[in-house]
């Protein structure tokens, strides 16, 4: 019998490649012995590890949202944008990963989960809608009152056209070429109690959502990035130590080396992959100290609390931490 889960790192046989949209290449990936996955929920991400495209920098990982059913068991789904000012993680999936090509992958991971309410507003920006398609679908089973406002350059830039259309009126399709910029204001309209927001796009659009939503309750706004936001960094910029209460080690921290890069180097093993502070790969508990938080992650809460960080962009605000490594 085959083993149901596959490891953490693990390797997948692309078994369908589609163009979803112009530029936009929807990859199915299964496991070789045609064994199931985890199961996973709305929102998750994989990492995708693409072998020796940085040389002796190790391999180029991208984290790509999973955008099929849930409920398949048997095959994941990501589809991928080529960005022509990227850093060739798109351009290599679109140039290589054929049919029948293998590709390492981890996870998943969810850092945008899907917050249950009665009532559901999304927003896509492009690419965005991969983590939001399953979202709608997964709101239209709970019965929740959901409508998407979905945008793109073009109606031939925007993906899964076809899976939304049965939705009707609860999708809104708003190519810019068409219609302008997104009417966020009438479409998240004012405070309502029970209602969430979640929205996934490039950082322009998402800084206008935060924007319509700054009079919101707190928490109403959920959001996914593809880039780490632009932070002016106020915090000290020099030298610190950082304790690893597992490993028993005590290392400095310079000030132009990142916590990750320092105990990579102490010969700790972290799981890590964006190195931007998007991905939440690296997260470690802090057991005392306090973190200078500089990822685009955590929540305002998250990082008020201070008992986790990104140990990829993250530094101290005192001259130690302790950490739980």
């Amino acid at each position: 019998m085959n083993d149901p889960l596959p490891p953490v790192d693990t390797t997948l046989v692309v078994t369908a490649r589609t163009l979803a949209a112009d530029d936009v290449v929807s990859l199915t990936l299964r496991r070789p012995d045609g064994g199931m996955f985890p199961t996973w929920t709305p929102g998750s991400h994989i990492d995708v590890l693409l072998d020796g495209e940085r040389g002796d920098d190790g391999d180029l990982i991208r984290q790509y949202s999973l955008c099929g059913d849930p409920a398949e068991r048997e095959a994941w789904q990501i589809a991928v944008l080529r960005e022509p000012q990227g850093r060739g993680g798109s351009a290599y999936v679109h140039d290589h990963l054929r049919e029948g090509a293998t590709v390492r992958v981890r996870g998943p991971r969810n850092n945008f989960p899907l917050r249950p309410a009665a009532r559901q507003l999304f927003i896509a920006g492009g690419v965005g809608i991969t983590p939001i398609l399953p979202m709608v679908e997964a709101a239209e089973v709970a019965g929740a009152d959901w409508r998407l406002l979905y945008g793109g350059r073009t109606r031939t830039s925007m993906a899964f056209l076809d899976r939304l259309a049965p939705h009707g009126d609860r999708v809104l399709v708003r190519p810019q070429d068409e219609f302008g910029l997104l009417d966020l204001a009438a479409h998240l309209g004012v405070p309502e109690e029970g209602t969430l927001v979640h929205a996934c796009g490039p950082e322009p659009l998402l800084r206008a959502v935060r924007e319509q939503c700054a009079g919101w309750p707190a928490g109403t706004l959920g959001v996914e990035r593809f880039a780490p936001i632009q932070r002016a960094e106020t915090g000290p910029a020099g030298a610190f130590e950082v304790e690893l209460a597992r490993s028993g080690l005590t290392l400095t921290v310079p000030a132009d080396r990142s916590v990750l890069e320092t105990v990579e180097e102490a010969g700790v093993a972290v799981d890590f992959s964006c190195r931007e502070g998007t991905c939440g790969t690296c997260e470690t508990d802090v057991l005392d100290g306090r973190p200078d938080h500089r990822d685009s992650l955590l929540t305002e809460d998250e990082r008020a609390a201070g008992d986790t960080m990104l140990i990829c962009v993250s530094r101290s605000c005192g001259p130690r931490l302790v950490l739980d490594l």
